[in-house]
């Protein structure tokens, strides 16, 4: 594995803009739990948050699932804009604990909603909305979408083993979508995504996986005994890797943006846990409000992560229409998904 901490793959480059943020929702579990609640697994909550800077995150209930959690998110950002409704017409879901391997959630998702247009999955683990929302910037950069609604959705308590105790701590469950609509072209300040980065390295694709869970190894009695049907994560080797990562990307598509790094509003980098944040703030040399973080209060929510804090802000005021925010996605794959974002 020294390979993938020492030499990444490269990543792809592009924009796509002629787009605007028209409205943006989230949803969560309502049932918290506190670091204290886990301390009857063995769990001690003390190095939970110095570990990790997770105090409380929400689990889902047994009778909800990923599409629920994106169904109720949609259904927040579309409160906003109850007109746009009739007019969406492509559906990008990024998630990894889809409600089933068929059907797609996002089909789940489009007929629940009520919505005629053609939705999609996309499987990334925790840059799945870094990889949705380029994948419907370029439908409407294209012009063949005018009306994209891209969610980000997890519910990572189903996958995640309850006896890891390095693991399940840092995971909650959680959504978020963003409606985004084509905007006329304006070359003096163009919205949507000025400069985007994907990447993946397979070469770490053991890092962080669910063995039992696809055609490679299909499901048995033995497995399930084995605990092979949850994640398996090499915590060490991903928060090492990451950090290094994600400092380096989020500069390169800085500079391909052509904005200035202090003159982005906002980061929004994944929630996945306190130090990897603070490690990439402190080698950018940027000052804490610059960066959003609510891990604190629902741990590392994988695809549900930056739209959720996305939400957070939107609704706070702390970003609006025409602010200049940074994404940045990682995990799983191993890949990776940067933008800088004019809303």
């Amino acid at each position: 594995m020294s390979d993938v901490l020492t030499s990444p793959r490269r990543s792809r480059f592009g924009k796509a803009v002629g787009f605007r943020v028209a409205a943006v929702g989230a949803a969560v579990p309502e049932r918290v739990v506190d670091n204290v609640d886990l301390a009857h697994l063995g769990c001690d909550p003390e190095w939970i948050l110095s570990r990790s800077g997770i105090s409380q995150r929400r689990h889902a209930e047994a009778d909800t699932a990923t599409s629920d959690l994106a169904v109720a998110a949609a259904q927040a950002a579309l409160a906003e804009r109850p007109d746009l409704l009739d007019r969406v017409d492509l559906l990008v879901l990024g998630t990894f604990t889809p409600d089933t391997c068929i059907p797609s959630t996002a089909c789940v998702v489009q007929a629940r909603l009520g919505i005629e247009a053609p939705a999609m999955d996309v499987t990334a683990a925790c840059a799945g909305f870094a990889y949705a929302l380029v994948t419907a910037g370029q439908f409407l950069a294209a012009g063949s979408s005018d009306l994209a609604l891209v969610i980000g959705a997890d519910t990572n308590s189903r996958v995640v083993d309850p006896a890891d105790l390095k693991t399940w701590p840092l995971f909650g469950d959680g959504a978020g979508a963003v409606l985004l609509e084509r905007s006329k072209p304006d070359n003096d300040t163009p919205a949507g995504l000025l400069s985007w980065s994907l990447g993946s390295d397979g070469r770490g694709a053991d890092l962080l996986v669910c063995p039992m869970s696809g055609s490679r190894q299909p499901v048995t009695a033995a497995g399930v005994a084995a605990g092979d049907q949850f994640m398996k994560m090499d915590g060490r080797a991903v928060f090492k890797w990451a950090i290094r990562l994600a400092e380096e990307n989020i500069r390169q598509v800085v500079e391909r943006s052509g904005v200035p790094l202090e003159a982005v509003d906002l980061f929004v980098l994944h929630q996945a846990n306190l130090r990897i944040i603070e490690g990439i703030r402190g080698s950018l040399g940027l000052p804490e409000e610059r960066f959003l973080v609510n891990l604190d209060r629902y741990g590392n929510t994988s695809s549900g992560s930056i739209p959720l804090a996305l939400d957070e802000a939107w609704r706070a005021g702390t970003i609006g229409p025409g602010s200049t925010v940074v994404i940045c996605g990682f995990g799983g794959g191993l890949a990776w998904g940067s933008a800088v974002w004019r809303l």
